[in-house]
């Protein structure tokens, strides 16, 4: 088996992340994974005010505390930290590894950026054969731009096992662990349901690491000693992180994720097996960030009586001093009857306005809210000063023809190998919705938190959002198929119920996965939703006061 680790899950995770795996046990390979689709809108910007830019430079400053010691052990580094110049960090890094006196051979891929004169970022989203020719030909160290997050994993157990284009179940298998390590320690008990029967209360969970087979096959695992943990329950939760169906789409195969059976194989160990693969579709997924305009946002503190109308009042007052036009006004009614302090007591009113107009967006419109101070609603206060409204970008995803991107490993030394599209391709199909229903529990319930029964983790894709949830026993998993449908979704959270939402269910992860389409809007730069990449909107669904029933919470293991 080839062993592959990651030391970061998006641009400002654990810096020292790198320094730990390298130390804390034998690797093959270690990733790191840089880029969102926010990221790319960040480094579009940075390119703006210095064309030398556009990549991810924390990355290279931690790169300088461990390559020695990754040449040193063996250790073979792929990265998406090349972001927009993959070739302007791949020299960096020759660069760096000169001056603390190292010889590191370095390869990079390119390929992915299309030209887009409207755009200001465009990318497609490559596969894994670049990286692996890169490796093939001695790279210590490979930097690519857009790839897929899984790509990282894929790339070099391509190189390891010499797999092609029709080695569809074991390019799936690799996609598997490659999602499962994307995101690093959200793998081994980060930002899990169950946070609290961590050995370690989720304290500082360790990196993850997989030990890919020549078969697909993987084990994750983390290094002995480090905190959190690795479960069944925790691969889960990360399997069900930014998916849509059962089918999931990829430059080099289609992932069934139906077909993925886990199982546990010693303590933190989890054994991932079964994954079948199709030939993958013959489009290439493109994201493109635009700048979309301007924007800005104050905060008006509401306490005690009268909240709807206070927040009328502010309404009318802001409309009249800037226009309606690209407002927005959000009411969290975060207060309290009969509080005895002014938190508790207090409603928070959010104000937003977006507008072509940055002298508008601006000072225009903060000094505009600061002037009520004195001259609005008893108890006005803000919890924002006045200031310059900043730029935002809008995402949108759009395809092009897999033959129709100039796909390029440069090896070290710099010989161009370009990287063929895969021959036999598949039409698109959209899974089948499953809109559930079905037998219900008999017998008695009792009032509680729907996440007594049920983990969830969620996310965003582009303006649309998922949310997985999963049961822990089968019987809770018979419950929550029957039992959460669309409908139900729609009245446990008020906000999906205008929208599209798809959902599927994935029974050998007794688990159910919704996309809610139009959640997010123009996406996560232009959201204006207090959780504007829904990461939290699976925590607001255990939440929930549901009936409970009394049968099935008696088999849920604490």
């Amino acid at each position: 088996m080839i062993r592959i680790g990651n030391a970061s899950g998006f641009y400002g995770d654990r810096f020292t992340a790198w320094r730990e795996m390298l130390d804390g046990g034998e690797l093959d390979v270690l990733t790191g994974d840089y880029l969102a689709e926010l990221t790319m809108l960040i480094l579009g910007r940075d390119r703006l005010r210095d064309p030398d830019l556009g990549y991810a430079k924390t990355f290279l400053r931690q790169l300088e505390t461990c390559l020695g010691t990754a040449l040193d052990r063996g250790v073979r580094i792929v990265t998406n930290a090349g972001g927009l110049n993959p070739a302007g960090l791949a020299a960096a890094i020759e660069a760096l590894a000169g001056r603390l006196g190292l010889s590191a051979q370095v390869g990079y891929v390119e390929g992915d950026a299309l030209r887009r004169p409207d755009a200001l970022t465009a990318n497609a989203y490559l596969g894994a054969f670049g990286i692996a020719a890169c490796l093939d030909a001695g790279a210590d160290v490979v930097v690519t731009g857009r790839v897929t997050d899984a790509s990282l994993v894929v790339g070099p157990a391509i190189a390891r096992y010499g797999w092609g284009r029709d080695d569809l179940d074991e390019l799936a298998g690799a996609t598997v662990a490659g999602h499962l390590l994307e995101c690093g320690a959200q793998v081994t008990g980060g930002n899990f349901s169950f946070f609290t029967e961590l050995p370690d209360g989720g304290h500082r969970p360790g990196f993850p690491i997989a030990e890919v087979h020549s078969d697909g096959s993987s084990v994750v695992t983390k290094h002995p000693g480090t905190g959190g943990a690795v479960t069944v329950e925790t691969v889960t939760a990360q399997l069900l992180y930014e998916i849509g169906g059962p089918a999931y789409l990829g430059p080099d195969v289609v992932t069934r994720l139906e077909s993925v059976t886990l199982r546990p194989d010693g303590p933190d160990r989890v054994r991932i097996s079964g994954v079948r693969g199709t030939p993958p579709p013959a489009t290439l997924k493109v994201g493109v960030n635009n700048l979309g305009g301007f924007r800005n946002s104050m905060t008006f503190v509401l306490c005690g009586l009268d909240i709807e109308a206070k927040a009328a009042l502010v309404r009318g007052q802001i409309e009249e001093a800037v226009g309606k036009d690209g407002l927005e006004f959000t009411l969290a009614r975060t207060d309290h009857p009969d509080a005895a302090d002014t938190e508790v007591a207090s409603a928070l009113l959010h104000v937003h306005l977006r507008d072509g107009d940055k002298a508008r967006a601006g000072r225009a419109f903060s000094a505009a809210a600061v002037e009520l101070a004195l001259a609005s609603y008893p108890g006005c206060t803000l919890t924002t000063l006045p200031g310059d409204a900043t730029p935002y970008g809008v995402f949108t995803a759009d395809t092009v023809p897999q033959d129709a991107v100039a796909h390029v490993a440069v090896r070290p030394g710099g010989e161009r190998v370009p990287i063929a599209p895969p021959v036999r391709t598949a039409p698109t199909v959209r899974d089948e919705t499953v809109p559930g229903g079905g037998a219900a529990v008999d017998g008695p319930t009792r009032r509680g938190a729907l996440g007594e029964l049920v983990g969830a983790r969620s996310g965003d894709k582009g303006g649309d959002a998922n949310l997985g949830v999963w049961a822990r026993t089968d019987a809770g998993y018979a419950w929550l198929r029957a039992w959460l449908t669309v409908e139900r979704l729609a009245e446990l959270l008020p906000e999906t119920a205008s929208l599209s939402v798809r959902r599927y269910e994935l029974p050998n992860l007794r688990a159910v996965n919704f996309v809610i389409e139009g959640l997010l809007g123009a996406g996560v730069a232009a959201s204006t939703r207090f959780d504007p990449q829904a990461k939290a909107l699976g925590e607001l669904l255990r939440a929930r006061i549901v009936d409970l029933p009394a049968e099935v919470l008696t088999g849920v293991a604490r």
